[in-house]
């Protein structure tokens, strides 16, 4: 009899089917070759998203999206009010940056994060659009305006570029001790 697999063990192998895989798996076939229903799937596909894995649902299944191996990434902290949001996403994507995902990091209830994958001013508006057209409001109201983006670029020197703009914009927030862990 095979050895059943922890929620750890079956999320880990989630991630590495996923990043083997060219194309989305199904739930359903996530979850036989785990050997636990699709509904556990799904589950475990919503915590290793908490965990800030940009993890994207189509209609043929999941698949992972993560930054091309060549690409620089890092982490930064923002400050901003929601008439700003399209002001400082069009200045990433401007100087050549991908927005991965957006990340709150509440006292109570910790780090939460959404995939963004916004790379051009189309997706800017696209997305600004949807948050307008719904009842939703950006992530960043959580903690009062303040936020954290996972960008990439071709190089560390187009993410400094950003920063700069970022700075010079006002949107660039400093980080506090407790949060010195998150640009890891």
């Amino acid at each position: 009899m095979e050895k059943e697999l922890t929620g750890t063990e079956r999320r880990k192998l989630l991630l590495s089917m996923m990043r083997q895989s060219k194309i989305p798996m199904s739930g359903s076939a996530l979850g036989k070759k785990t050997g636990v229903s699709r509904q556990v799937v799904v589950q475990d596909i919503a915590l290793l998203r908490t965990e800030g894995y940009p993890i994207m649902s189509t209609t043929k299944g999941y698949y992972l999206e993560e930054p091309d191996s060549n690409q620089s990434v890092r982490t930064i902290k923002v400050f901003h009010t929601n008439e700003q949001v399209e002001d400082e996403l069009n200045t990433i994507v401007d100087l050549g940056g991908t927005v991965l995902d957006v990340m709150v990091n509440h006292r109570a209830y910790g780090k939460m994060s959404a995939a963004l994958n916004i790379k051009s001013r189309r997706d800017v508006q696209t997305f600004v659009d949807n948050i307008n057209s719904g009842k939703s409001t950006p992530l960043l109201n959580v903690t009062s305006g303040y936020h954290f983006h996972k960008i990439s670029a071709d190089n560390e020197d187009i993410l400094d570029e950003i920063e700069e703009a970022l700075a010079q914009k006002g949107y660039l927030a400093e980080l506090l001790p407790y949060e010195e862990d998150i640009r890891e």
